[in-house]
């Protein structure tokens, strides 16, 4: 029963509330697919919110955890995408099942998105800064650039991917929420761990995390690698969604905005980073569908005021009561005050002593004369 209790009293709400969110998320899509209460343009939406939660999140690993500046995660995406759809194309003719097809090839996108995040981090990482960012940009671009040029992946006319998952059936929306939910449970386990604690250690203080015995660069390749294999499978949740699968559509711009959703939600953040990722691909597909012909000039400027907007809200001064008025986190913080403290077995007047304090206060010390030994004053007898 004791340890029972334990357990209970070690449970806090605040530390699971994401993935209870997208536990929900996940049971009012399937509830919502057996209605027939999702239209295509619904299905398609929800699918880009999930590939770009774990984007978010991955990245958040690195930007807010780690506290490297990192601008390449499009282009590990788009390893993930072109490799994975590349061999489902052929997997698809030799497995019947599209599901067990779609998961083998997000471990294989995902793998080889990890083996470039490796390849690429042994030297980039050693760089620091503005210098890092320029270096994983420069190669989210040569990679893009590659994929556009070989004619195995289809050149410049993008990659053709099998649709193995009916557009009328959500199949792909349903796995694509759970990966969320895995992607959560294991990032946000592995911050909670000693090993997510010397993360954020060498963000804090690189040199005092050295000093403490933190092996640095192990760590920094292990976040990398980390974040580059989600980052390859929501290429691939990417790739299945949407055929063909263009070199275009991994620009710096994608990385720009990948981080954008990191920074929006707060570094360090992963609640922040879904609500992020939520806000800003809505914001876009209903942009792009809306603003159309001629309007459509105005969706980067649009875009950028409500960005610009929703930072102001972040970080302004002005702001802050209205964002403690609108903080749900306090909701499941437990409310310390003395008011509403009940029956506290360790008050004041309920502690035991062997001496009460007033009669402690009341005792009179009177001095006395002190007269050292003369004969141990030259250090005793010789």
């Amino acid at each position: 029963m004791g340890n029972l209790k334990t357990k209970r009293s070690s449970f806090k709400l605040h530390h699971h509330i994401n993935w209870i969110i997208a536990a929900v998320a996940l049971v009012l899509v399937v509830i919502l697919s057996f209605a027939d209460a999702l239209g295509r343009s619904d299905v398609s939406l929800l699918n880009r919110v999930a590939y770009s939660i774990i984007l978010a999140v991955s990245l958040n690993l690195v930007v807010g955890f780690l506290g490297e500046l990192s601008l390449g995660h499009a282009g590990f995406m788009c390893v993930g995408a072109y490799i994975g759809c590349y061999i489902a194309n052929y997997l698809n003719s030799v497995i019947d099942s599209p599901v067990l097809v779609l998961i083998i090839t997000m471990f294989v996108g995902g793998l080889v998105a990890a083996f470039f995040g490796f390849i690429i981090g042994l030297p980039a990482l050693r760089l620091k800064g503005d210098y890092l960012a320029i270096a994983t940009l420069a190669f989210g671009e040569i990679v893009r650039n590659i994929f556009k040029n070989l004619p195995y992946f289809g050149g410049a006319k993008g990659l053709i991917v099998n649709k193995i998952f009916s557009s009328t059936k959500p199949t792909l929306l349903i796995i694509s929420f759970i990966v969320v939910l895995i992607t959560l449970v294991v990032t946000q386990n592995l911050i909670r761990s000693k090993h997510g604690r010397a993360i954020t250690a060498i963000r804090d203080n690189e040199i005092a995390a050295k000093a403490m015995g933190i092996n640095v660069t192990y760590y920094k390749l292990f976040v990398f690698v980390f974040a580059a294999f989600f980052a390859g499978v929501a290429g691939v949740l990417y790739g299945h969604q949407t055929t063909p699968v263009m070199y275009s559509f991994f620009s710096y711009n994608y990385s720009i905005e990948i981080l954008v959703m990191v920074v929006l939600g707060g570094m360090g953040n992963i609640t922040g980073s879904i609500l992020a990722a939520t806000l800003i691909t809505y914001v876009n597909f209903v942009l792009q569908n809306e603003l159309t012909g001629n309007l459509a000039a105005l969706k980067l400027l649009i875009y950028a005021i409500i960005l610009i907007v929703v930072v102001l809200f972040n970080n302004a001064p002005v702001f802050r009561p209205i964002k403690e008025k609108l903080n749900f986190r306090r909701i499941f913080e437990r409310k310390h005050s003395p008011e509403r403290i009940k029956d506290d077995a360790a008050a004041w007047d309920r502690v035991p002593t062997k001496i009460q304090m007033d009669e402690l206060l009341s005792v009179d010390v009177t001095p006395t004369n002190y007269e050292p030994d003369k004969s141990s004053k030259d250090g005793g007898d010789d």
